[in-house]
């Protein structure tokens, strides 16, 4: 099932993609809280007319990962780094800001204080209920679904800001600086394991590659987080960048105006179109 979140008179609403339609879940909450309460869907909702979607939901955090090998030999080439040892056996992340997040055919903010603005092609584990101090074998039974998640970036800021050994600041924090939709496909109806993964900027193909490249998994990834810490529903984890899923990578950068399209088999076409630089 895909699950949307629409823009209804009386605020946001959670909606059931089929086909081109959008009807109405029948529930009165936002996503997460739909997530949490695990009600049964209307199986004859209204349909919405015209409608406006929005980012699927506001987690309640962001986590992202780096499982892509291929992306990391490309990328950290671009940053002067090397991939550390470590990596190959710790699924490492860092905290994104849940406020930034927007969703489809938004225009996507270009801060002032960049000049190298890239986009990342991410896949995104939603979570689905309580858990903590989770078994490998049985994390992927604690994900709700999966979103397609555009993690921006100023790549300029992000050099500055690397040798400090913190992880990535304003490099990755603006308002709008992380997008995710269109939709959320079930975990009963998406195989995480081998999905077609590819990045479009103005209907120029950029990259392609496969969730099956994934050196860690969600599962990984899960029972990597969860230990001592208790995971909520909403809760987000991106796989990192796809290969090929950033400029950076290929030493192409976005311009104003460019629209960007992230696809990920099984979900759908996350799109963009890039603003103009802040003043």
């Amino acid at each position: 099932m895909k699950l949307v979140t629409y823009a209804a008179r009386s605020g946001p609403r959670v909606g059931v993609l089929r086909a081109d339609h959008v009807l109405d879940a029948g529930f009165d909450g936002d996503m997460v809280a739909f997530i949490e309460a695990g009600p049964p869907v209307a199986a004859r909702g209204d349909a919405v007319s015209s409608p406006r979607l929005l980012a699927p939901l506001r987690p309640r955090s962001l986590r992202d990962f780096l499982a892509f090998e291929g992306h990391l030999k490309g990328a950290y080439r671009g940053l002067g780094r090397e991939i550390p040892a470590e990596w190959y056996d710790v699924p490492a992340y860092y905290k994104g800001l849940p406020d930034t997040v927007i969703g489809p055919d938004v225009e996507v903010p270009w801060p002032a204080y960049t000049d190298q603005l890239d986009h990342e092609l991410e896949l995104a584990a939603v979570i689905g209920r309580r858990v903590r101090d989770v078994a490998r074998q049985d994390a992927a039974s604690c994900i709700f679904g999966y979103t397609i998640w555009n993690d921006l970036s100023a790549r300029d800021v992000q050099r500055y800001e690397g040798p400090i050994g913190l992880g990535p600041g304003k490099a990755k924090d603006w308002d709008g600086s992380n997008v995710l939709g269109p939709c959320i496909v079930t975990a009963d109806e998406f195989d995480a394991s081998a999905a077609r993964m590819a990045v479009r900027v103005n209907g120029e193909m950029w990259g392609q590659s496969s969730t099956a490249e994934m050196h860690h998994s969600f599962a990984d990834m899960i029972a990597y987080a969860s230990r001592s810490l208790t995971l909520h529903p909403g809760e987000v984890f991106g796989s990192g960048t796809a290969a090929g899923g950033s400029g950076l990578e290929l030493d192409r950068w976005l311009r104003e105006g460019d629209v960007v399209e992230l696809e990920v088999e099984g979900i759908g076409v996350l799109r963009n179109t890039i603003g103009r630089k802040g003043a």
